[in-house]
């Protein structure tokens, strides 16, 4: 009875052993995996919204676990202080000015505090020190964003619809220029004309170009105008001329003004004739008087010629003016 008792006290302290051992064991685990064994540095952050994390899920540095949450409290009205509980060996590599922000870890795992940014050779973070946060949109909010994005796009697939069905029944400028041939027909000649008037301005410009390549030669008549001093006191002598000349002319515009204004005098002798019809009359029976005269004496001249007396006279003056040279 005796050895009984005893066998199962041994088999009792053997379980107790192995229990004692499997506790330890999985404390050790348990506290490695939480980094309880760890030296630490404590970081606090302030969040407006935490998005469901709680204490003991992971801190996050580059993609590697540098620590877990310690604890989560309100801080004032409506923000969370959240405290950190950071590996002391990745410390050095987290600046003071890094920024943290919740996250999740893969697509519907549990919420992470991922630690990026900093400034290079900033100082490392310490123990109670502090870390700024940044929020960023959560499932809600990102289901929100998509739900208004899904809606503005159907607004506008109603209206690539309505836009679509002016356009199919012609009405618009648009719709009118797809269905109405006559307008393609004025749009295809306007076209054409366009082309036409930019080839014309080509020739333009080329023509431009060729007349300023011409003005730019040393031969040419602009070049001689600005080098050659001679060329140049020859124009501004020919002006000079031209400059006297039209002052003669206006000189002799003004003689013949006057000689005009004289014409028109009746008081002057020449508007007289011109204008007083008597002496224009008494002058035309002088002129007929004269007339007669002249007509009168060249015959009594002819007469005379004829006469006995003087006809040998005539005749000596007639062989003297043949023998003039």
């Amino acid at each position: 009875m005796n050895e009984i008792n005893t066998t199962k006290r041994m088999a009792v302290g053997i379980f107790i052993t192995l229990g004692i051992l499997i506790l330890v064991a999985a404390v050790f685990t348990i506290g490695g995996q939480h980094k309880a064994f760890v030296k630490s540095v404590r970081v606090h952050i302030l969040f407006d919204d935490v998005q469901g994390l709680q204490p003991g899920n992971n801190v996050w540095l580059s993609g590697m676990k540098v620590g877990t949450v310690k604890s989560i409290n309100f801080y004032h009205n409506s923000q969370v202080a959240v405290t950190l509980s950071i590996e002391k060996k990745a410390a050095p590599h987290i600046a003071g000015d890094a920024r943290a922000r919740v996250s999740t870890d893969g697509l519907v795992g549990n919420k992470i505090v991922v630690i990026s940014g900093g400034t290079d050779g900033a100082r490392p973070i310490a123990d109670n020190d502090s870390l700024q946060s940044v929020h960023l949109p959560g499932t809600q909010e990102m289901f929100a964003t998509l739900q208004a994005s899904n809606a503005n796009l159907l607004e506008i697939t109603g209206n690539l619809k309505t836009i679509s069905r002016r356009l199919s029944e012609g009405r618009g400028t648009i719709g009118k220029l797809i269905n109405d041939p006559a307008i393609a027909d004025h749009l295809k000649i306007s076209i054409e004309h366009l082309r036409a008037a930019a080839a014309n301005s080509e020739r333009l410009i080329a023509n431009l170009e060729e007349f300023s390549t011409r003005l730019k030669q040393p031969d040419g008549l602009a070049s001689r105008l600005a080098t050659d001093t001679t060329v140049f006191n020859r124009i501004k002598g020919a002006a000079t001329r031209l400059n006297e000349a039209a002052n003669q002319a206006g000189e002799f515009t003004s003689s013949l003004k006057q000689a005009g204004e004289g014409l028109n005098d009746k008081n002057a002798p020449v508007g007289i004739l011109l204008h007083d019809e008597d002496a224009g009359a008494d002058l035309q029976r002088t002129l007929k008087n004269v007339r007669i005269s002249s007509k009168e004496l060249s015959d009594d001249l002819e007469a005379l010629q004829h006469n006995f007396l003087l006809r040998g006279f005539f005749r000596k003056k007639e062989k003297e003016e043949k023998k003039k040279p």
